[in-house]
C-alpha cells in the first residue's frame, strides 16, 4: 500500500514560553518540524499532511515545501480529533503514518520497523523507560498482545505502575481509520479525543495490534520546553559527533561540539573543543579547526589549519592556508594555496593570492592581491568613500610596510615596495618604492612637561 504521513504540530507549546510556535524552534538551527518532515519524506510517501494550529500561517509561511500539505485544526480537540481533519486528504487504500512535529530525533530505521507490522492492522511504537510520569501506560493481555492505552491521568495505581509507555507515533491502514475515528469518543479528564481509543476499537472487532518498541527514550522525547529542548539538541549533536568519529574525525570533544547545518569531513580532520558549524561547510583531508572557532558556509581545502578563536563566513582557502588566531573572513574571501591570515586581521571581499601573507593587525576588503605578497601589521585599505566601494589591486610580490594606509580605487604593481607609514592615493607601479609621509624633525633641546607636586 502507499503510504501517507499525518505529522500532528498544531501545539503552541505553553511551556516555551515564547510567542513562536513549538514546532519552529529550532534543533541544530533548524525547526523541529522540519527534522520530523525530513524524517518522513525519506520514506518516500504520496504526501506529508501536516496538522496545524496555533501560529498554522507562520508555521506554513517558514516551512512551505513540495509533498506537504497542510491542514487547520481550529480547535484543539486532541490527537484523534486531530489526524480526523486530515482524513479527507488521505487515500483509502493508504497506510497512514501518524508522527508529532515535536518528536524531532525519531528515526527512518525506526519508523521502517513499525510500518513494516501494520500492513493488516495498526501499529504502536512503545517504549520501556524507568520514569513513566505523565505518559499514557500500554496495556497487554496475559498473551502479552496490545489491548489499549490508558492515559495517566485516567489511570488507576496498577495501570500506572505499568513501565511501557505510548510514544504516539502509530500507523494503521488508512480505511480502518476512517472507519474508527468517529467512533472516538472523549469521555475522559481531559475532555479530549484521543488517537489511541482506536486501538480498543480493533481488538473488539477481532483486530490485533502489533507494536514495535524504541531503543532508547530520547528518540521519542517530546519537546514541551526548553529543558527538554536542550536535552534532544545535546543527543542531536552526540550523534552527529558519533557519526564523524566513526568516519575518522578527531574531536577532542564530543560533547563540546555543535553542527548547525551540513558538516562534510575528508581524512585525518582534527576539531578543537567549541567549534561551531553554521549553514554547509567544506573541509577537506589533514585539515585542524582550533577551538572556539565559527564556520559557515565555509570550505577549506587539505592541510588548512585554521587557528583558535577565528570566524570564518562564506570563505574559501586553498591548501595549506593558516588562519588566525583571531582572524575574521568575511563574506567572499578567497585565500589561494599556503596563504596566511593571521591574529587580529579581518578580510572581506579580497582574493588574496598563493603563499601572501597578511599576519596581523589589518584590514583588507575589495581587494585582489596576487602572490607572495607581504602585508605588515597595521594595514588597511580604505575602500569605502562614504557612498560607494572601491577596488585595491595588489600585483605579485609586493611588499607593503606596516602602519600603511592604501586609498582605494589604487593599484600596486608587481615587486612594488611601500614604505611603512605610508599613505598610497595613486598608483605605484612595477618595482616602484612608495614614500608618503612627512619627514621626521627633531627638536634638540625639548623639554618634556612636567607634573606640578601638590602643595
Amino acid at each position: 500500500m502507499a503510504l501517507e504521513v499525518v505529522i500532528l504540530a498544531a501545539g503552541k507549546g505553553a511551556r516555551m514560553k515564547s510567542p513562536l510556535p513549538k514546532v519552529l524552534h529550532t534543533v541544530a538551527d533548524m525547526p523541529m518540524l522540519q527534522h520530523v518532515i525530513n524524517s518522513a519524506q525519506k520514506l518516500e510517501p504520496v504526501a506529508c499532511h501536516v496538522v496545524v494550529g496555533f501560529g498554522g500561517e507562520q508555521v506554513q509561511a517558514q516551512l512551505e515545501q513540495p509533498g506537504v500539505q497542510w491542514v487547520e485544526q481550529t480547535e484543539q480537540l486532541g490527537t484523534g480529533h486531530a489526524v480526523l481533519q486530515a482524513l479527507p486528504g488521505i487515500a483509502e487504500d493508504s497506510t497512514v503514518l501518524v508522527l508529532y512535529g515535536d518528536v524531532p530525533l525519531i528515526t527512518v530505521e525506526t519508523l521502517g520497523e513499525l510500518l513494516a507490522k501494520a500492513a493488516n492492522g495498526p501499529a504502536l511504537l512503545t517504549a520501556v523507560v524507568a520514569d513513566p510520569s505523565g505518559y499514557g501506560r500500554i496495556e497487554r493481555d496475559q498473551q502479552g498482545a496490545v489491548t489499549g492505552v490508558v492515559e495517566e491521568k485516567d489511570a488507576d495505581a496498577n495501570q500506572r505502575s505499568i513501565n511501557e509507555i505510548n510514544t504516539g507515533v502509530l500507523a494503521a491502514p488508512a480505511a480502518q481509520l476512517r472507519r474508527w475515528l468517529p467512533q472516538v469518543e472523549n469521555n475522559n479528564k481531559q475532555g479530549e479525543y484521543y488517537l489511541p481509543d482506536i486501538l480498543g476499537l480493533a481488538v473488539q472487532e477481532g483486530i490485533s495490534v502489533a507494536s514495535a518498541q524504541v531503543e532508547t527514550e530520547i528518540e521519542v522525547l517530546g519537546v514541551n520546553d526548553r529543558i527538554q529542548l536542550n536535552l534532544v539538541e545535546r543527543e542531536f549533536q552526540l550523534r552527529l559527533a558519533r557519526r564523524l568519529m566513526s568516519a575518522g574525525v578527531t574531536l577532542a570533544d564530543a560533547g563540546r561540539f555543535d553542527v548547525r547545518g551540513q558538516l562534510q569531513c575528508g581524512e585525518n580532520v582534527f576539531i578543537d573543543v567549541n567549534a561551531v558549524f553554521i549553514g554547509k561547510v567544506s573541509l577537506g583531508n589533514n585539515v585542524r579547526i582550533g577551538a572556539n572557532c565559527v564556520l559557515m558556509d565555509t570550505v577549506l581545502a587539505d592541510g588548512v589549519e585554521v587557528k583558535p578563536f577565528s570566524h570564518l563566513e562564506k570563505a574559501e582557502a586553498g591548501e595549506d592556508c593558516v588562519i588566525g588566531p583571531f582572524a575574521r573572513l568575511r563574506p567572499a574571501t578567497v585565500l589561494e594555496a599556503g596563504a596566511k591570515i593571521g591574529n587580529f586581521v579581518e578580510t572581506k571581499k579580497v582574493n588574496i593570492g598563493a603563499g601572501s601573507k597578511v599576519s596581523h593587525l589589518s584590514y583588507v576588503g575589495d581587494c585582489d592581491m596576487g602572490s607572495g605578497v607581504n602585508v605588515g601589521a597595521g594595514t588597511v585599505t580604505c575602500n569605502y568613500d562614504g557612498a560607494h566601494k572601491h577596488k585595491t589591486r595588489i600585483g605579485d610580490k609586493v611588499f607593503i610596510g606596516s602602519n600603511s594606509t592604501l586609498v582605494a580605487p589604487v593599484e600596486i604593481a608587481s615587486n612594488g615596495f611601500v614604505a611603512a607609514g605610508s599613505t598610497i592615493t595613486k598608483k605605484v607601479a612595477q618595482d616602484e618604492l612608495a614614500v608618503s609621509r612627512t619627514r621626521q624633525r627633531n627638536i634638540v633641546g625639548w623639554q618634556r612637561p612636567q607634573k606640578e607636586v601638590d602643595d
